[in-house]
């Protein structure tokens, strides 16, 4: 094909009002090269300023068959062509072919609304089928009512404008260069349209209900044509394959945040989005509710009433961008709502702006710089779900709804009346009351920090039930007593269990753990006189079910001057059913040294273990449930128990 040569400006030759100089000449295959590259914006352009009229199957083929015209076929000149070049920042600014072709897309397609009938598109044609954009949300629906009103003229001022980024002299411009007669009145039109919020920072016009490159297909009339017989079933679909076609050009957020490009949508996944169709509890529905749990929890803060703020949290749930800082606790799906979640909480804590969701199976918590700081470069959002199917009022009492250098805040439930702050590790003291605000959020509390002096871990009483950070959205519940029949760690026996065995949460640390139990179910006096020592078994529920933990601990007597010393971790395990209430057991041994030097194998079994045997490096049985056998240092032995009705238990290892 012989090369050919069009007219077109060069960026470096705009002029002061962003027009380009004109009588210049470009080569035929740059523009061609401009029209692959932005294929799908001049379609979505074309198809914006079409008339609706005609249906959305035929405004899509006639788009494309404009775009596909455009492409000159012989050297054109452009002299007073009037081609304004977009604002600085836009990367189409930078290509000559580009504003080129979207002249002649925008002259053909403000031709073909006058003349409909005579203009129809011969290509491309498609039979069989019927092909049209997807459907968007109530928004898009309102935009494209609104720009149905306006005259072909005033769709075209508004496009150029608002979604290509044209001054309103270089709309004018363009405008009359497509053979608009006033194109200042096209201008006052554009500008009273009553449009919905967003659509005049392109993130409506850039949505999928107006991308006639990503179309869905359905058949024509089935019935008559198999009453045709022998017509051609579907001669074709002619789906243009669009380069980036539903990418947003342009870096910063819009009122989808920092999330990635629309996916294949269907009426729930539009409902999860919409603001508007947050589902949100009475602040007095907690008080008869049938079942207190977080879908009883009212919605609180400043900015439950921000639709901008819930609108990008929904849209970075659904889609969260390559800039967004996403966690899961394990087990927990990361995937959007199925539909509309509950609204939990909306407000500034400390430097971030936080949204809390419950979708019925996860707390969401979405957390953005209040300061914008990121928005720009589409970063700074943060995307946390935790896992809370199954809670009642003794797990959701609180939530975490804000960290920042070493503290955390929570909200609290509307039900807890009483926040204090206390020390695990120090059990006799009474701690401090904790302020919370009239939206729930508590004062910042320390977070647990576990290394290996572990002086301090910091918990939340809220009347009789004890809390605990362990690095995740719902902190754990920490009781004490059998675990059939877990109570409150309120009397002094709990309160010392958890004195001396909490240090041994950070080995259950952000596993998803929904409550932390223990049970003393042995104590053994210790040869020669030493006094006695209580056996302790500690074990971590999930809320998936799955992924359970259970430390045993021996407790020697405690030294002088240090009465909550941490225990010895005899053994742990991971999943299993010991210390937990389907096999409310346990057997645990551990060697231990007498002050005289001599070593023993301890072994201790909950009350219905009758038996204990050692075998291997150590040889010895004893009956009822608790066993001592002298032995050397280092010695490795395997523990068996027995239960009355001749039941095998096994020692935790």
């Amino acid at each position: 094909m012989e090369q050919q040569q069009a007219t077109s400006p060069r960026p470096d030759r705009t002029s002061a009002d962003g027009f380009a100089d004109v009588g210049e000449v470009i080569d035929v295959e740059q523009a061609e090269a401009a029209l692959v590259e932005h294929y799908s914006r001049l379609v979505r352009l074309a198809y914006l300023v079409l008339p609706p009229g005609s249906g959305r199957g035929r405004r899509v083929l006639t788009a494309h068959a404009v775009v596909q015209r455009a492409l000159p076929r012989q050297r054109t000149a452009t002299r007073d062509a009037g081609l304004p070049a977009q604002r600085a920042g836009d990367d189409t600014a930078a290509d000559p072919g580009y504003a080129f072709l979207r002249q002649r897309v925008l002259k053909a397609a403000l031709a073909t609304g006058r003349t409909w009938w005579r203009r129809a598109p011969l290509l491309p044609q498609v039979w069989g089928l019927r092909l049209f954009p997807r459907s968007g949300g109530a928004d898009e629906l309102a935009l494209d009512q609104a720009l149905s009103a306006l005259s072909g003229p005033g769709r075209a001022a508004f496009v150029l404008r608002d979604l290509e980024g044209l001054t309103a002299d270089g709309t004018a411009r363009a405008l009359e260069a497509a053979g608009v007669a006033d194109a200042q009145e096209a201008l006052d039109e554009a500008e009273e349209a009553a449009v919905p919020a967003g659509s005049r920072d392109r993130s409506l016009l850039e949505s999928v209900e107006f991308d006639p490159c990503a179309l869905q297909a359905r058949p024509t009339d089935l019935i008559r044509r198999r009453q045709h017989a022998r017509a051609a079933l579907a001669a074709g679909a002619a789906v243009v394959v669009c380069g980036a076609l539903l990418g947003l050009p342009g870096e910063g957020w819009g009122p989808d945040g920092a999330a990635a490009p629309p996916y294949a949508q269907n009426a729930a996944a539009e409902a999860a989005l919409d603001p508007g169709e947050l589902t949100a509890a009475s602040a007095d529905a907690w008080q008869g509710a049938a079942r207190q749990d977080f879908s009883a929890w009212p919605a609180r803060g400043g900015r439950t009433g921000d639709k901008a703020l819930l609108r990008r949290a929904l849209a970075v749930w659904a889609r969260p961008g390559a800039g967004v800082q996403v966690s899961a606790t394990p087990g927990t799906p990361a995937g959007p709502a199925a539909g509309p979640p509950q609204l939990l909480f909306a407000g500034v804590v400390d430097h971030s702006v936080v949204v809390l969701f419950h979708d019925g199976l996860r707390v969401v918590r979405y957390a953005e710089a209040a300061d914008g700081e990121g928005r720009e470069a589409g970063r700074g959002a943060a995307l946390d779900f935790a896992r809370t199917d199954g809670a009642e009022a003794a797990s959701a009492g609180a939530l975490v709804v804000g960290r920042t250098e070493g503290n955390v805040r929570y909200l609290t439930a509307p039900w807890v009346n009483s926040v204090r702050l206390v020390d695990l590790l120090a059990p006799e003291a009474a701690g401090q009351k904790l302020g919370v605000d009239a939206s729930g959020v508590s004062d910042p509390v320390p977070s647990p920090r576990p290394d290996r002096s572990c002086t301090t871990w910091p918990a939340l009483r809220m009347g009789g039930r004890l809390l605990t950070d362990l690095g995740e959205l719902a902190p754990a519940r920490l009781t004490y007593g059998s675990p059939r029949k877990p109570g409150e760690a309120t009397s002094p026996q709990a309160r010392t269990a958890w004195a001396r065995g909490g240090c041994a949460l950070a080995a259950v640390r952000g596993q998803g753990v929904r409550s932390v139990n223990s049970w003393e179910f042995a104590r053994q006096p210790l040869p020669g006189g030493a006094g006695s020592a209580a056996w302790v078994c500690t074990r971590a529920e999930t809320w998936r079910g799955a992924g359970s933990r259970t430390l045993a601990q021996f407790q020697a007597p405690a030294p002088n001057g240090r009465p909550y010393a941490r225990g010895t971790v005899a053994a742990s395990v991971e999943g299993g059913t010991a210390c937990g209430p389907r096999a409310p057991r346990a057997l645990a041994g551990v060697l231990w040294k007498a002050t005289g030097g001599q070593w023993w194998l301890l072994a201790a079994g909950s009350e219905k273990v009758t038996s204990v045997t050692a075998t291997g490096g150590v040889q010895g049985r004893a009956a009822g449930h608790l066993m001592a056998v002298q032995t050397q240092a280092g010695a490795q032995a395997r523990l068996t128990g027995r239960t009355a009705d001749g039941g095998k238990v096994e020692a935790l290892r």
